[in-house]
């Protein structure tokens, strides 16, 4: 094995698990993470001896992980309004099939999904830039330092993201639980 080959799975092995979680966050779907985390590998694979060091190794590999997973969503949408399209138009929609919980009780099961699935819906009525910057914070725990490192902003504009994200958050949560 080449020390190159050596570095490069030394790298997967240290970012695996937070790539495939971060991934996850966004999307949803422990498939679709697992996937989008080899693409980001792949990413790191072919761009590593461009890699800068202007940044830590894993401030790089979490913001190509996000452009990832952004990307994939962006995708989902176009594929989502294509068969609406059809649909209309009467051709056929193919199914989508969501992967449940292993839950030994259906009926939480059932409410864990729909609770994930209005969570869901409410982070992709979110902007990229806010949703971004919300799962950075809340639910991975950077610091909005950290956080303006990965999405190549200031400090101040994080802090902005975060409170206008929870601030969208709770109005499309209070408005989806008092209707239901």
């Amino acid at each position: 094995m080449t020390p190159r080959e050596e570095q490069f799975r030394d790298i997967v092995q240290e970012h695996q698990e937070m790539v495939v979680n971060t991934c996850y966050r966004f999307v949803f779907n422990r498939e679709d993470a697992e996937d989008i985390a080899q693409d980001v590998f792949i990413e790191v694979h072919r761009s590593l001896e461009r890699f800068r060091e202007d940044s830590k190794l894993s401030t790089w590999i979490y913001r190509i992980a996000v452009t990832k997973s952004l990307d994939h969503l962006r995708r989902l949408k176009r594929k989502k309004r294509f068969s609406s399209l059809k649909r209309m138009i009467g051709a056929e929609d193919p199914a989508i099939n969501i992967a449940a919980p292993s839950r030994d009780n259906p009926e939480e099961a059932l409410e864990d999904n729909e609770r994930i699935q209005v969570l869901q819906v409410a982070l992709d009525a979110l902007p990229d830039s806010q949703k971004t910057a919300f799962l950075l914070s809340k639910q991975d725990g950077y610091s909005n330092q950290e956080i303006a490192d990965i999405m190549e902003t200031s400090v101040s504009a994080v802090e902005s993201l975060v409170h206008r994200a929870k601030k969208k958050l709770q109005e499309l949560l209070e408005d989806y639980y008092r209707r239901h």
